[in-house]
This record gives structure tokens, sequence and C-alpha cells, in this order.
């Protein structure tokens, strides 16, 4: 694993000859050894085309390349940090709550509205959250930033799950997400998510919630 939880809002990570990690940039509080930090400009694994799709998606969440050999602190605002380990699956997360991830990961953005249809688009205008998640796939670790720290929710075909599309952080497994009004339209006005909007992921798979409403 690449990354260790120091503690609650900082993670430590290692550094080896001839592997990268991607951070965000100003993510990094302190480092020793041989460590290099450029800026990144084709988007980790993902290529010129991630990076358009950020860039389209108003995402445009810089990111540094990290190399070398040694060890590197990583935190962002005093938010709380939670390490995810992929073994093979996909990880979807919204771009601004990315702190680190191993290059490993091959990086990709997917447009919210193919799975929730129109109302993956209302969930973009009215709750002002992306309308594009960033995705991780393959193997290796990835920290991500939260408010109030990170719940994991099982997903089962049985129980899916209902979710503050504030709260969401990421989720992963073979997941379906459609956002639902709990309200009429009437009643939505001037209301930006919790009882307006349910975002519902069923399949199988987890979902990270954060214990606050708070956009990073």
């Amino acid at each position: 694993m690449a990354f260790r939880e120091i503690n609650a809002k900082m993670v430590e990570a290692t550094v080896v000859p001839g592997q990268r990690l991607f951070s965000q940039r100003g993510a990094m509080l302190a480092y020793r050894g041989e460590v290099s930090f450029t800026p990144n400009v084709q988007g980790g694994q993902g290529g010129v085309m991630s990076m358009i799709g950020r860039r389209v998606a108003g995402e445009a969440t810089p990111l540094m390349t990290v190399e070398g050999s040694g060890t590197v602190l990583f935190g962002h605002g005093g938010h709380h940090v939670h390490v995810i380990e992929l073994s093979g699956d996909t990880l979807y997360v919204e771009a601004d709550r990315l702190l680190a991830f191993e290059g490993t990961l091959r990086q990709g953005t997917m447009f919210l509205g193919s799975q929730g249809g129109v109302m993956g688009l209302v969930r973009g205008q009215v709750t002002g959250q992306g309308l594009f998640t960033t995705t991780l796939q393959g193997h290796g670790s990835v920290a991500v930033m939260a408010h109030g720290g990170v719940f994991e929710v099982p997903i089962t075909p049985q129980r899916p799950v209902h979710v503050d599309p504030q709260a969401y952080v990421a989720h992963h497994g073979e997941v379906r997400n459609r956002l639902s009004a709990a309200l009429g339209w009437r009643e939505m006005v001037g209301r930006g998510s919790g009882e307006a909007f349910q975002l519902e992921l069923s399949g199988s798979g987890a979902v990270f919630v954060q214990a606050s409403e708070e956009k990073l």
C-alpha cells in the first residue's frame, strides 16, 4: 500500500524509483529523501482526453506528478483523509475530493448523465456538484478528502442506498446511480440537496459518505 494514514487529516506516501504518484496541487505538507514534484499535463494514465474531460466538466483539479525515492506527507485544507484500496475495480470520485493516488491506476472521466439520465443533469445544476465524475481503475491506493470523516456503506442487490448528493464522496463496484426528487418541483425552489434530492445507488459495491454536506 502506497499510503499510510498518520492521523485523520494526513497520510504518508512511500515513493520508490520507477513508480509515480499523482497528488492535488498544494497537497504536499513535507517530504524526506530525493523526491520531485512536477505539474502534470497528461492527467495520469488517462492521457490528454482525461484532462480535456475535466476542463469541460469544470473540474480541472491541478495534479502534480510525484517521483523519486523517499516519503511524502499529504493533506489539504485540514480536511479528513480516507484511503481506499482498489483491486482491479473502478472507483468513481468527485475530482475535487482526490488528494493523491498511485500511478498504477488509470484515470478517466464519466458523464453522470450516462447513468443518471436527465436527473444526472439536474444533480449538477441544482446541487452545484459537477456533471462529471473522475474514474480510477486498476490496482492501487487512492487518498480522498471529506468533511468530518468518511463512512463506507455497503450496497447489495436487495438493499440500495440513498445518499444526499452533497454528502457523496465516491463509490465502487457494479453500481448504478439515479437521482430522484423527494419533493415536488415547487417545493424544491431554493433547496440544493437533502430533503429535495436523493442519490439512489443500486447493485453490488459500496458508497463512501462524508459526515458533512459542506463542499470542498
